[in-house]
C-alpha cells in the first residue's frame, strides 16, 4: 500500500486541472496575500494571459508556470516561464472559493522576458551562438555640457566603467567591457546590471545602435543612455563569455 494516502481536497488547495487555463493578472505595486480582495479589483490588473502548462520536477516540485502573455504587450503571444513563488493567489473578500493569480511586474520586463521552448530534442546551441533578444531604440537624450558623440570618437577607456542610465535617468549599471568586430570596430557593450559592492551583477551585451552616448564639452567624459529599466535589462538573456 505504499505510495497510497487518505485525502480531502481543502479551501486552500489547487488542483492543476483548475490551475491551467487561468488567467494571470500584473500588478505595478505590491500585493496584499494577507487580505481577501474586494470584488473587482481586478478591473485596477491587466490581464497579461492565461497558464498554459506546469513544468515539474521529478520529485514533484512546481519547476515552473508558463504562462501564454501578449495582448497588451503590443506583441504576438509567447510562451514565458514564471517562478510559481512570485505568483500571488488573492481570493474574494465575498467568496472564499474565487481567486485570481497576479504577479508583480513592468510592462517592459514581459516584453524582454525570454521565449520558453518546449522542443526538447533540439540540438544544442554552438557555445558561440547567443539567444537572440528583442533590440532597443537609442533614446533621444540631451544634456547641457554635453554632445552625441559617434563610436568612431570613443575610445575604451572613455566607454569602460562608464555608468548607463535608463528610463527617467535611473542608475541601470555599468560598461564593464567592449566586444570588437572581426575589422577591430567597437561593436557591442557588455553592461553589468544592477547589483551591489560588485555583487548580484547580470552582463547584458546590447548593440551601440541601442545606446546613446554623450561627451563632456572639451572631455573626454561620457554619459551612456539605453531606453530600459533596470529590471527590464535583467530579464535579458545573459551573455556569455
Amino acid at each position: 500500500m505504499t505510495g497510497f494516502m487518505d485525502y480531502s481536497v481543502t479551501n486552500n488547495d489547487l488542483l492543476a486541472s483548475e490551475f491551467i487555463g487561468m488567467r494571470v493578472y500584473r500588478a505595478e505595486e505590491d500585493v496584499d496575500v494577507m487580505t481577501n480582495m474586494a470584488p473587482d479589483a481586478q478591473t485596477e490588473w491587466d490581464d497579461i494571459g492565461e497558464i498554459n502548462e506546469l513544468v515539474i520536477s521529478p520529485d514533484g516540485n512546481v519547476i515552473a508556470v508558463i504562462v501564454g502573455v501578449g495582448g497588451f504587450l503590443g506583441v504576438g503571444e509567447k510562451d514565458v516561464a514564471m517562478d510559481m513563488n512570485q505568483i500571488h493567489i488573492l481570493r474574494e473578500a465575498d467568496d472564499a472559493d474565487d481567486y485570481f493569480l497576479v504577479i508583480k511586474s513592468s510592462s517592459d520586463a514581459l516584453k524582454a522576458a525570454p521565449s520558453f521552448a518546449r522542443d526538447m530534442n533540439k540540438p544544442e546551441m554552438d557555445a558561440a551562438a547567443e539567444p537572440k533578444r528583442s533590440m532597443l531604440m537609442a533614446p533621444d537624450v540631451k544634456r547641457e555640457g554635453y554632445a552625441k558623440t559617434e563610436r568612431t570618437e570613443l575610445t575604451t577607456e572613455m566607454l569602460t566603467g562608464a555608468r548607463v542610465y535608463g528610463v527617467d535617468d535611473e542608475d541601470v549599471g555599468e560598461i564593464h567591457s567592449l566586444l570588437l568586430d572581426d575589422k577591430g570596430a567597437i561593436e557591442r557593450a557588455v553592461i553589468d546590471v544592477g547589483g551591489f559592492l560588485g555583487m548580484g551583477e547580470k552582463p547584458v551585451a546590447v548593440t551601440f545602435d541601442e545606446l546613446t552616448i554623450l561627451r563632456k564639452d572639451g572631455g573626454d567624459e561620457v554619459q551612456v543612455y539605453i531606453d530600459s529599466s533596470q529590471e527590464a535589462l535583467k530579464a535579458q538573456p545573459t551573455y556569455e563569455k
